[in-house]
């Protein structure tokens, strides 16, 4: 089984996506940082790699999505509770983030979601550490 997982994300401009996440609360380790790419700390064992798109195209022989106009993908990260999950998606509105989907309030789970500015889909979410009734249906 992984022992680590990295996720690599095309940027357009990579100082605008470090100033947008480090408003979020993240770090990145400088050890893996240089004018192509920087890698974003989600917790110990989980990263995010901003890689500028012609340094992104450089490991793939496939088109990019322009995540403006093409989901690629959907990135959750859960919070300790329900303020704490709106109060991040107010941070990344103001840090220039664009809203995507209303919030969800499920009982047992509560998400919210943000576009970052290169518009990859960000979903944060809080969830009962009892976890769903036996009856809910996701």
């Amino acid at each position: 089984m992984a022992k680590q997982m990295f996720l690599n994300l095309p940027v357009r401009d990579l100082e605008k996506s470090v100033a947008f996440f480090s408003a979020l609360g993240f770090s990145f380790n400088p050890d893996f940082t240089d004018e192509n790419a920087t890698c974003m700390i989600v917790n110990d064992d989980a990263f995010v790699m901003l890689l500028v798109e012609a340094y992104f195209k450089t490991f793939t022989a496939r088109p990019v999505a322009d995540a403006r106009s093409a989901t690629e993908a959907i990135m959750s990260f859960s919070l300790a509770s329900r303020e704490a999950v709106d109060e991040l998606v107010r941070t990344a509105l103001t840090a220039g983030g664009t809203p995507s989907q209303e919030a969800q309030d499920y009982g047992f789970m509560y998400t919210h979601s943000f576009q970052d500015p290169d518009g990859h889909l960000w979903e944060v979410f809080w969830m009962d550490p009892a976890g769903p009734p036996k009856d809910a249906a996701l």
